[in-house]
């Protein structure tokens, strides 16, 4: 009886299947992009300069150490508190003469800031200190400063900040992008974000 030859399978269509799955693949697959905290860094300066000297009263000292607690200079503090302690701070007011502040509202404590100007926010992290603890104390910290920059857009302006930056950077806005730069800038002046981070080894 003679021997029944196997038939041969064509895998030659194969090949084409695979490469267009791989194309299908690529195609529809979203690389998810990494996000991160959006900072200026702050220019290089010339080493024979000194270092402007600081008051005490005018650095805001938060630090949290490896058990994730929130010390605001030197007492603790909840997370949720930290944003108004942040405002009074930066809204104090309290110099005076060529230091004064005459758009702030807050208490005008001469033992506090003299004026935003003036205002350091110092950060001190521990090496141990969770990302998510970190993340949280920026983002507080930000906020305090978009608040005070929100309030003083509307009253100049009629609008937000947040608002104003939205429409400087949409590509259909129609009004004067010019002016709209100026008026950001100004308001960025009044309200400089000065948040000093360092990091404790133990």
């Amino acid at each position: 009886m003679a021997k029944r030859e196997t038939p041969e399978v064509n895998a030659g269509s194969m090949a084409d299947i695979a490469f267009l799955l791989l194309i299908f693949f690529l195609v529809t697959t979203t690389m998810e992009n990494d996000s991160g905290i959006s900072r200026k860094l702050p220019p290089m300066q010339d080493q024979e300069v000194e270092p402007p000297i600081l008051k005490e009263k005018n650095v805001f000292q938060v630090m949290v150490n490896r058990n994730d607690d929130l010390l605001v200079e030197d007492e603790l503090m909840d997370l949720s508190d930290l944003r108004q302690a942040a405002v009074d701070f930066l809204d104090n007011g309290g110099g005076v003469g060529p230091e004064a502040c005459d758009y702030c509202q807050g208490a005008r404590d001469p033992a506090s800031s003299d004026n935003p100007d003036k205002a350091v926010i110092m950060l001190v992290n521990d090496r141990n200190t969770s990302y998510g603890t970190y993340i949280a104390v920026q983002n507080e910290l930000v906020a305090a400063y978009n608040q005070l920059r929100n309030r003083t857009a509307m009253e100049l302006y009629g609008k937000t900040f947040t608002r104003m930056e939205a429409d400087y950077n949409d590509v259909n806005y129609t009004g004067d992008k010019e002016l709209l730069e100026e008026q950001i800038q100004r308001v960025r002046d009044m309200w400089p974000q000065k948040l000093s981070e360092a990091d404790r080894a133990n």
